[in-house]
C-alpha cells in the first residue's frame, strides 16, 4: 500500500490526514494547543507544542489505519504562515515564536521601508510592502528589543519547517510559505540577497529553499522509530497553509480562486505569471505549483471573528447540550440580508488586506433596540464576506480572470455562510468533495513527491471535483452592492479614531 500523510500544524491545532493513492483519506487526527498573549495584540507560542502535537497525530493516524512502516512513503507539512522559530548554536528554540498576528511590529515596518528605500523599491525587490504579520519585521523587532536573545540566533524558521527539522533533521523550507517572510525575491524564487544586506541580515541565517512537491530529507533513525514509520519515508518541501489549502481545494490553474473561511479569511487566485499589485495592498507570492504565482488577499478575523463572539458572549450556549454554532445559525438565517442596518467591521485583531493597518479595531455600526442576537451573528458573516469582497474588488481590478469560486474552511460548511458570499460576490459558489483544506493539499504534494504523480496538477485533478454550487440570490446581490461601499467608507470614517484608540 501507498500511504501519503499530510500534516497542517495551524494556529490553534495540528491536524494529520493518511492519504491512499487514489486520494481517499484514510485516517485524520487534530491534537489543539494554546496561544499565549502577554500583551494586547501580542500573540506567540511554543514550538515543542506543534512538535507534541505532530507526533500524536501522526501515531493517531498510523494506528486508525492500522499501517504498517513501510505503507507511508512521503509527508507533507503544511502551517500557519510567517511566524518566526529563533535557534541557537545547537538548534534549541531561543524564545516563544512570534504568530501571523502578532501586530508590535509597526516601527519596524518602517524600518524596513526606509532601508530598502522606500515602499515601491521594497515592493519591487520582493513583491510586498512590509506588514506586521510577516517574518521579517519579528526578526527586526526581536533584534531591536530583545538583542540578548538575538545574538543567540544561528537559524530562523517559518513553524511547519521547524517541525520538518526535528522530522528530519534538515534545515529546509519551500517557496510558498518562504514568501511570507519578507524576504524572498518572489520572482527569482530565492532570497533577495539585495534586501538582505539592507536589513543588515546574514543569508545563512536562512534555511535551503525547495519548490513544494520536492524532497527534503527522510525522517531520521529515532524518529521513523518514535513515529511507527520508515527511514524510507520523504518528506516533501509541502506549503505555506494559504497555498496548501488552494491546492487541497484544486487551485492549480487560471481562472480559479479559493475563497477560505479559516480563523483568517483568504482569497487565494491562481496566477500563471508574476503580477504585483503596485500599492501592495494584495500579496503576490510563489505558488505551490511548481513554477507559478498566486495573489492573495488576507481578512486576519474571519471565522475567528464568529469563534470570538461565540467563546466570550454566548457562553450559556457552550453549556448546553445544542451545537452553538448551529443555533446562532438559526437565529442568523432568521435575519433578512443586511441585519436591518447593523454593520460589522471584523478587524478584531487589525487588518491586512486592503487597510494594513494593525491598528484597526473591530466594530458594530448601526446597533438599534431592534437588534436581536439573529442580527449580531448575521452582520459578523456580512462583514466577513465583505472583507474578503475588498480583496475580490482588487483582483478584479487588476485583470485577473476569476471564472470559478470555491469556498472552503470551517464557516463554508455554513449554508447561510456560503449563500451570503455568492450574494456578496455576486457570482456563484462551489464546495468540492475534499474539504480537508491544507492537510489534504500537502498529503497530494507528499503524493507528486514519491512519484505516485507527475506533478500536482495531474494529482488534483485526479482526487479533486465539484460537488454542489450555491447561486447568488438577485434580490439580496443587488442589495450588498449598494451597502458594500458603506461598508468600505466606514473604515475610512473611523480611521483616525482606531489609531487614537490604540494610543490610549
Amino acid at each position: 500500500m501507498s500511504v501519503f500523510l499530510g500534516v497542517d500544524i495551524g494556529t490553534s491545532g495540528t491536524k494529520t490526514l493518511a492519504v491512499n493513492a487514489a486520494g481517499e483519506i484514510l485516517a485524520e487526527a487534530s491534537e489543539s494547543y494554546p496561544a499565549y498573549h502577554p500583551k494586547p495584540l501580542w500573540s506567540e507560542q511554543e514550538p515543542d507544542d506543534w512538535w507534541d502535537a505532530t507526533v500524536k497525530t501522526i501515531r493517531g493516524v498510523v494506528k486508525k489505519a492500522k499501517l504498517k512502516k513501510t505503507d507511508v512513503k512521503a509527508i507533507g507539512l503544511s502551517g500557519q504562515m510567517h511566524g518566526s522559530v529563533f535557534l541557537d548554536k545547537k538548534h534549541k528554540v531561543v524564545r516563544k515564536a512570534l504568530l501571523w498576528n502578532d501586530q508590535r511590529t509597526a516601527a519596524e515596518c518602517e524600518e524596513i521601508e526606509r532601508r530598502a528605500g522606500g515602499r515601491k523599491k521594497l515592493i519591487k525587490m520582493v513583491a510586498n510592502p512590509a506588514l506586521t504579520g510577516f517574518t521579517a519585521p519579528k526578526i527586526l523587532w526581536l533584534r531591536n528589543n530583545e538583542p540578548k536573545n538575538f545574538d543567540k540566533v544561528n537559524k530562523i524558521l517559518l513553524p511547519k519547517d521547524d517541525v520538518r527539522r526535528r522530522l528530519t533533521g534538515e534545515l529546509a523550507t519551500e517557496v510558498s510559505d518562504a514568501s511570507g517572510m519578507l524576504l524572498l525575491d518572489v520572482v527569482k524564487r530565492n532570497w533577495s540577497k539585495p534586501l538582505l544586506s539592507k536589513l543588515e541580515l546574514d543569508p545563512d541565517l536562512f534555511a535551503t529553499c525547495y519548490e513544494s512537491e520536492q524532497v527534503t530529507g527522510n525522517l531520521t533513525a529515532e524518529v521513523a522509530d518514535q513515529l511507527g514509520l520508515s527511514t524510507d519515508c520523504v518528506v516533501v518541501g509541502g506549503a505555506g497553509d494559504c497555498a496548501a489549502n488552494a491546492v487541497g481545494n484544486g487551485i492549480v490553474k487560471k481562472g480559479h480562486l479559493a475563497s477560505s473561511l479559516g480563523t483568517s479569511g483568504v482569497m487565494f487566485v491562481h496566477s500563471d505569471e508574476v503580477q504585483v499589485d503596485p500599492e501592495g495592498r494584495l500579496h503576490t507570492f510563489c505558488h505551490a505549483v511548481h513554477g507559478k504565482w498566486h495573489m492573495m488577499g488576507v481578512s486576519l478575523s474571519a471565522a475567528g471573528s464568529l469563534e470570538w463572539f461565540c467563546q466570550q458572549l454566548c457562553k450559556e450556549l457552550l453549556a448546553g447540550k445544542k451545537d452553538p454554532y448551529a443555533v446562532l445559525n438559526a437565529e442568523a438565517a432568521e435575519v433578512a440580508a443586511g441585519s436591518e442596518g447593523l454593520f460589522f467591521l471584523p478587524y478584531l485583531a487589525g487588518e491586512r488586506t486592503p487597510h494594513a493597518d494593525p491598528d484597526a479595531r473591530g466594530s458594530f455600526v448601526g446597533l438599534t433596540l431592534k437588534h436581536t442576537r439573529g442580527h449580531v451573528v448575521r452582520s459578523i458573516m456580512e462583514g466577513v464576506a465583505f472583507a474578503l469582497r475588498d480583496s475580490l474588488a482588487i483582483i478584479k481590478e487588476m485583470g485577473v480572470p476569476v471564472r470559478q469560486i470555491r469556498v472552503g474552511g470551517g464557516g463554508a460548511k455554513s449554508d447561510l455562510w456560503r449563500q451570503i458570499q455568492a450574494d456578496v460576490f455576486g457570482q456563484k459558489v462551489y464546495r468540492i468533495n475534499a474539504e480537508q483544506g491544507p492537510a489534504y493539499g500537502v498529503a497530494l504534494l507528499a503524493a507528486v513527491g514519491a512519484g505516485e504523480y507527475k506533478n500536482i496538477e495531474e494529482a488534483c485533478a485526479a482526487t479533486i471535483y465539484n460537488t454542489d454550487e450555491t447561486s447568488p440570490n438577485s434580490k439580496a446581490r443587488s442589495f450588498y452592492d449598494r451597502s458594500f461601499p458603506i461598508y468600505q467608507q466606514l473604515y475610512r470614517s473611523l480611521k483616525d479614531d482606531f489609531q487614537s484608540i490604540s494610543k490610549l
